[in-house]
């Protein structure tokens, strides 16, 4: 996910170790990364879990933790297939409404 301005009382050092342990609640935590494409910084974390669903909840809340630090954009969520990322969409539930 790309990472702008930082919120009052953030530290720029803070962003990445706050990422990676939001995942570690909830996964189990492969690799973190930060590094610069065109000109934005971007914040990778590499998670392992069973399945999509849970996939989504641990990055709505590696999202929402970075969201208290920084403006964020673009968060995608991708799985790897052999030597390939492929993105993951969201799959409506039965509880929600398709948007």
């Amino acid at each position: 996910m790309g990472v702008g301005l930082l919120r009052p009382g953030a530290e720029p050092a803070d962003v990445l170790p706050s990422a990676a342990a939001a995942a570690r609640t909830l996964a189990t935590v492969e690799a973190s990364d930060i590094g610069v494409v065109s000109g934005e910084a971007r914040i990778t974390v590499r998670f392992t879990v069973a399945d999509d669903d849970r996939a989504f909840a641990v990055a709505q809340h590696v999202v929402a933790t970075v969201e208290r630090l920084a403006v964020t954009a673009r968060p995608t969520l991708t799985r790897r297939a052999g030597p390939r990322w492929t993105p993951v969409h969201a799959t409506p539930s039965p509880t929600r409404s398709p948007r």
